[in-house]
C-alpha cells in the first residue's frame, strides 16, 4: 500500500521508545571479547533479570553484510529481533563464519526462553563439573549460567565430560542439540533403527541415527543436493540461524508478550494497527529501524497493506520485526467507524480526506482516509461535522461510502 493512500497518527500518550544501545552484542568473537556478557547485560524479554543492571542488550536490525545472507535473511532477522542470535559490534553478522559449540549452546538456551534463568546470579555461581570447567570460567565467564541451564535441560549427554567450547559445532552435533531442545530425546531413541536417505549415512554414529531421523521428520534439517548429509561439516552462522528458526517455530507457545499476530487494519511509516484473532485492535509504533518482510523481499512500512496477515515482534513497545505471512488480496474492502474529527476539501471543493477518532485497547487513535471523488454520502451531508458518529467503507483504504449516524 502506498503511504499516500492514507495516513494516521496516534493522539494518545503512547510510550514510543527507541532501541537502547551501550551493551555488547552477542557472539562477537570466540574468546568472550565483545560478547553479550551475562554480568553486564540483562534479558529484554518479559522475564526480568535477577540482577540490577544499567545496560540493555543491543538488538541489531541492520547489518553491513546483509547482502551476503540473502537466503537466510528472514530467520537471521527474526532471531536477532528476539535477542537469540545477534551480530557483532562492528555492525556485521558474518553469515559464513563457523559457529563454536559455546555459541550454539547459548543460542539454543535463549531460543528455549531461558535467557533470564541462564543469566541469573544463582546459575552464574554454578560449579560446573566438566573437565574443562576452568576454561569456561576463565575464557567464557558470561556462559557459565548458560552451560548450567543446558545441563539442567538435558542438552548434554550423560557421558559428556567436556563442553569443548571452542570446537566447531558440526551438523550432527547441532542436529542432536536442537532435537533435545525440543524435548524429543525419547522419540529420537525410539527411531534408532531408522533408515536414513543419505549416501553417507554410514558416517552417522548408530546412537545418533534417531536424532537425525526426528530432525528430518520435523523439517529441522535436510541433506545436500548430492544426496549426502555431511555430519561432520561445521555449521555457519547463517545455517545455525536457519536451524534455530525452524526449531523455534516448533517450540510450545511461551506466551511471549512481545509477539503480535493478526491482520493489518491500518498502517503508516510510524504506526501499525493489527486486529488480533479475538477481534481486538492493538496499536504498535514501528521502530525506525524495523525489519519488514513482504512478498519475498525486505520492504519499508509503506508496503504494508490493510488485510495483510502479519507476525510482529516488539521491543520496548515498538515493532522491530514484521513478517507478512499472507498478503492481502489486490482489492481489499474495509469498513470502519468512529467520531468525525475533520475533513479536507480539494481544489474543486470535493471531499479529499476524512479523519476519524476512535478508541482502541491501546489508546485513542486518529485515522485519516482518502476519499474517492464519487463518494456516496448516506444521510444529511450538512451534518458531516466534527463530533458526529460516522461509518466509512471503501476499497484499498479509499473511502467510497460515508454513513452519517443519527
Amino acid at each position: 500500500m502506498q503511504s499516500s493512500a492514507w495516513r494516521k497518527t496516534v493522539i494518545s500518550a503512547l510510550a514510543v521508545m527507541t532501541l537502547f544501545g551501550g551493551a555488547a552484542s552477542a557472539f562477537a568473537d570466540g574468546k568472550g571479547k565483545g560478547h553479550d556478557k551475562g554480568p553486564k547485560g540483562h534479558s529484554h524479554d518479559k522475564k526480568k533479570s535477577d540482577r540490577n543492571t544499567s545496560n540493555e542488550i543491543v538488538i541489531r536490525l541492520q547489518f553491513k553484510d546483509e547482502e551476503e545472507m540473502k537466503w537466510a535473511l528472514v530467520p537471521i532477522m527474526r532471531l536477532a529481533s528476539k535477542g537469540v542470535f545477534t551480530g557483532y559490534e562492528d555492525g556485521t553478522f558474518k553469515p559464513h563464519q563457523t559457529v563454536s559449540r559455546i555459541e550454539a549452546l547459548t543460542a539454543a538456551v535463549r531460543m528455549m526462553g531461558l535467557r533470564s534463568q541462564a543469566e541469573s546470579e544463582e546459575e552464574m555461581r554454578t560449579e560446573l563439573h566438566f573437565k574443562d570447567a576452568d576454561k569456561i570460567v576463565r575464557q567464557y565467564p558470561w556462559a557459565v549460567g548458560y552451560v548450567a541451564v543446558a545441563v539442567e535441560n538435558g542438552l548434554f549427554a550423560e557421558t559428556e565430560d567436556k563442553v569443548h567450547p571452542d570446537k566447531p559445532a558440526d551438523r550432527l552435533w547441532s542436529t542432536i542439540l536442537l532435537v533435545k531442545a525440543l524435548g524429543l530425546e525419547e522419540e529420537a531413541k525410539a527411531k534408532h533403527n531408522a533408515s536414513l536417505p543419505f549416501r553417507d549415512a554410514k558416517d552417522i554414529p548408530a546412537g545418533a541415527v534417531g536424532y537425525v531421523a526426528v530432525a528430518i521428520e520435523k523439517g529441522l534439517i535436510t541433506g545436500y543436493q548430492d544426496g549426502t548429509f555431511k555430519p561432520n561439516r561445521p555449521v555457519t552462522r547463517a545455517e545455525l540461524a536457519a536451524l534455530l528458526d525452524r526449531t523455534d517455530n516448533q517450540l510450545p507457545d511461551k506466551n511471549d508478550d512481545r509477539t503480535v499476530t493478526g491482520v493489518v487494519k491500518a498502517s503508516s511509516p510510524g504506526v501499525l494497527v493489527v486486529t488480533r484473532s479475538d477481534n481486538t485492535d492493538v496499536v504498535v509504533p514501528i521502530s525506525a529501524n524495523a525489519f519488514i518482510f513482504r512478498g519475498g523481499a525486505k520492504v519499508d512500512a509503506s508496503a504494508l497493506r490493510a488485510g495483510d496477515k502479519v507476525f510482529v515482534l516488539t521491543y520496548n513497545g515498538e515493532a522491530v520485526f514484521v513478517e507478512v505471512t499472507q498478503p492481502a488480496s489486490q482489492s481489499n474492502a474495509f469498513t470502519d467507524a468512529g467520531v468525525l474529527n475533520s475533513v479536507t476539501l480539494n481544489a474543486e471543493g470535493r471531499l479529499s480526506t476524512i479523519s476519524l477518532t476512535k478508541n482502541t485497547d491501546s489508546g485513542t487513535l486518529a485515522v485519516i482516509y482518502n476519499v474517492a471523488n464519487n463518494v456516496q454520502i448516506v444521510g444529511d451531508a450538512s451534518l458531516l461535522t466534527p463530533g458526529r458518529n460516522v461509518e466509512v467503507s471503501g476499497t484499498d483504504s479509499t473511502v467510497t461510502k460515508i454513513v452519517i449516524k443519527p
